[in-house]
């Protein structure tokens, strides 16, 4: 049986939602190593600052106050083990089948989903713009005096 426009919008919809959290999930995976690599770093350099400390009878600080907080809350331990406890794509992702809501038609444009909305531009109402004559673009092209619909 061939989909209605309303369960063709929802899996484009889906499928562009289900990227982008990937995205951010390998966005997220890079940078929480990146940060218990700085965190190891910092450990490092605080062990031969106690080493220079004792050796030479000083008392210089051993941690910043950025990686002393971040060493003391959070620690590349508990990052790590974060990073092992969840793998990438571990959410298994079923597919349903859709019911055909909107009596099988597709919902209005949504810019949440990256979609163009249709739009009137303010010229319209000087005469600039044939009347009834719709203009799209995405959300970063509008200018400032356009009036949404």
């Amino acid at each position: 049986m061939a989909l209605t426009a309303y369960q063709t919008q929802f899996k484009r919809r889906m499928k562009r939602a289900i990227k982008l959290r990937a995205k951010a999930d390998q966005k997220a995976r890079r940078y929480t190593q990146l940060l218990a690599d700085a965190i190891g770093a910092a450990e490092d350099a605080a062990m031969q600052m106690n080493e220079l400390n004792q050796l030479y009878n000083v008392d210089v600080s051993t941690y910043t106050l950025l990686t002393q907080a971040l060493h003391a809350n959070s620690g590349q331990q508990v990052l790590v083990d974060h990073l092992a406890q969840s793998t990438p794509g571990e959410e298994l992702i079923i597919f349903n089948q859709v019911p055909d809501g909107n009596g099988g038609q597709e919902l209005p444009a949504n810019l949440l989903f990256g979609e163009l909305v249709p739009i009137i531009a303010a010229g319209a109402m000087k005469g600039e713009v044939k009347p009834g004559k719709k203009v799209t673009r995405k959300v970063s092209e509008v200018p400032a005096d356009v009036v949404e619909v």
